[in-house]
């Protein structure tokens, strides 16, 4: 369940519906995902936010696909299920496999747990990796 209303795209001020109308064309589908609708309670944020996500997510020195799984990484690790999925999907649509699914989530739980370690040790950092 939602916190805020989530706008749809037919209830949606013209403000919005440009930006659902930009969101949809640039990733080529022809719905509105939680997210945005619930953003669209703020048109300033919900533009901001994609606006933003846009020059993120574009290509550059990592490919579409290293973000997407990166974007992956980062949501199981903060515990974002719903960022999980939407972003597992965009991932697949961009030729993820199960495999490299698995293979990332694995190097996410060693990442996790010699982090924890790291932490816990509260050892100093080798002088070279401050190169």
């Amino acid at each position: 369940m939602s916190l805020v209303t989530q706008i749809e795209y037919a209830e949606a001020p013209a403000e919005v519906r440009a930006v659902y109308d930009d969101i949809m064309q640039t990733r080529g589908v022809d719905w509105i995902n939680n997210f945005w609708k619930a953003l669209a309670n703020d048109p300033a944020q919900l533009k901001r936010i994609w606006e933003n996500v846009k020059q993120v997510m574009a290509p550059g020195a990592l490919d579409p696909l290293v973000k997407e799984m990166v974007y992956v990484a980062v949501s199981a690790t903060n515990g974002c299920e719903y960022c999980s999925y939407s972003h597992t999907a965009a991932a697949r649509k961009q030729g993820m496999s199960d495999a490299m699914l698995m293979e990332l989530m694995a190097v996410v739980g060693l990442a996790n747990e010699t982090n924890r370690l790291a932490n816990g040790l509260r050892f100093p950092v080798d002088p070279q990796f401050r190169r």
